[in-house]
């Protein structure tokens, strides 16, 4: 089978390969991403930003033809496959519009004699490494700032993901990116870390596994490269209390559920109080039963959609198995279709004994699992106990309350009353074990800038 490749999830047809890439085409394009970085950091901000505003508007005239592919690549509805495309223009197009005033020149005190000035400068080309659970949302938070700040891209995406990848290459040099600005790769390991070696390439950005992460995190320190990581989470939603326990089921199942459960910052860890425990529980089990697996590209009411592949479903599917076999109950869901198909059917999980393997792992898919605490301190304890730290929720009618369990949380990104906030200009990122530096918002942008003091002597 090619490595790269386009593959129906929801019936294993493969419907386009791929060539990967050679040594020779890998030098090619070291050699172009260098070359583009040269004329683009000589362009105003201004006309970088320009041409960025020019990407936004093709993907916004192209979302339909980009959400069917994303849709075929891994899986996801239409109608989400249009969110994520809607997303990403906002993404794209917030950095045109915002970006230049983010990388202002800035005078700062001084008390030597002179003018003391921050500047924002780029620093090359960098290199992304993509997943494909959200294709285009993923490279707009990296491309974006980057291309207004003046640094080039070379985007390894996710094997699946090779389409898509390339569109976003077309829409890119369509806009006005210099060839050679955003390229498409499409290489081995080996490849990858002879990229990252190369001393024309100044950071490396990555979304994936934790696993993946030390990888590239251990290469991009070998050769002393910045990086930035984002590697998934087992984020905490803390329910301190509820008016209607049913509604915040609801509102939980939704999120857990989204893009097949196929979300880093997703609500993996679902942390009730004893007195709305039962009520919340029902009500997942209520949304789990009786729903049928569909077509992604056209999916009907009480459906759900395959997961990003086969390889993955069984990957969930083996998890949960050995859940139950810890002592976990499964209360519904939690089957596999037969067949060449991704399908698992949306389950939920409770009573995953603390001591087991199963209460340490990432379930990368639409399982929901539910914990019964009695206090506070209990559920802010339990939310805690985890390696990772990429965000977290805690819901409560009484904001003090929420706000008091909230701000102890070891997370990256924090909230009170709802599952995860998620716009242009809010920054993404975590702590502990997954991963450092942010994306999105007015950080996002400074991460691979060179902030050069500028001193002129008086």
């Amino acid at each position: 089978m090619a490595k790269y490749r386009v593959q129906n999830p929801a019936t294993g047809e493969i419907v386009e390969t791929f060539d990967s890439a050679t040594d020779e085409q890998v030098e090619q394009q070291l050699a172009a991403a260098d070359a583009a970085y040269r004329e683009w950091r000589e362009r105003s901000v201004q006309e970088r930003a320009a041409v960025v505003k020019r990407v936004a508007e093709i993907f916004a005239e192209r979302r339909e033809e980009l959400a069917r592919i994303i849709a075929t690549e891994m899986g996801k509805s239409i109608a989400e496959s249009l969110d994520e495309v809607d997303f990403a223009t906002d993404i794209i197009e917030y950095y045109a519009v915002y970006g230049p005033g983010l990388i202002t020149d800035y005078e700062i005190p001084s008390t030597i004699p002179g003018r003391a000035v921050i500047e924002h400068l780029p620093v090359g080309a960098l290199l992304g490494v993509m997943p494909w659970n959200f294709p285009y949302y993923q490279v707009a938070r990296f491309a974006a700032p980057n291309l207004v700040l003046g640094n080039t891209v070379m985007l390894k995406h996710a094997d699946i993901c090779a389409r898509s990848n390339l569109v976003i290459q077309e829409i890119m040099e369509q806009a006005g990116v210099p060839v050679g600005g955003y390229q498409a790769l499409f290489t081995s390991h080996d490849q990858i870390a002879t990229i990252i070696a190369d001393p024309r390439v100044q950071g490396v950005s990555l979304t994936g596994s934790e696993r993946a992460g030390a990888i590239i995190g251990a290469q991009a320190g070998a050769h002393l490269k910045k990086c930035v990581l984002e590697l998934g989470g087992i984020d905490p939603m803390v329910v301190l209390d509820a008016d209607d326990a049913a509604a915040v089921a609801k509102a939980a199942w939704d999120f857990r559920t989204y893009n097949g459960g196929q979300v880093c910052n997703s609500n993996k860890r679902l942390i009730v109080m004893a007195d709305v425990y039962d009520e919340f529980v029902a009500e997942l089990v209520r949304l789990a039963d009786g729903l049928k697996p569909g077509d992604q590209l056209d999916l009907g009411e009480g459906e759900y959609v395959p997961l990003s592949t086969r390889a993955a479903a069984e990957t969930v599917d083996a998890q949960v198995r050995r859940a139950v076999s810890e002592g976990a109950r499964l209360l519904a869901g939690g089957v596999l279709s037969e067949g060449p198909g991704a399908h698992y059917s949306p389950a939920v999980l409770v009573d995953v004994p603390r001591d087991s393997e199963s209460y340490r792992e990432e379930i990368f898919g639409p399982v929901a699992t539910v914990y019964k605490v009695h206090s506070d301190d209990e559920a802010l304890e339990l939310a805690n106990d985890c390696a990772l730290g990429l965000g977290g929720s805690v819901f409560s009618t009484d904001e003090a309350r929420a706000a008091r369990v909230a701000s102890r949380l070891e997370v990256g990104m924090a909230h009170i009353n709802t599952i995860a906030a998620e716009a242009a200009e809010l920054p993404f990122g975590g702590v502990k074990r997954s991963g450092f530096g942010r994306e999105m918002g007015p950080i996002g942008i400074g991460e691979f800038a060179n902030k050069r003091l500028f001193f002129t002597a008086r």
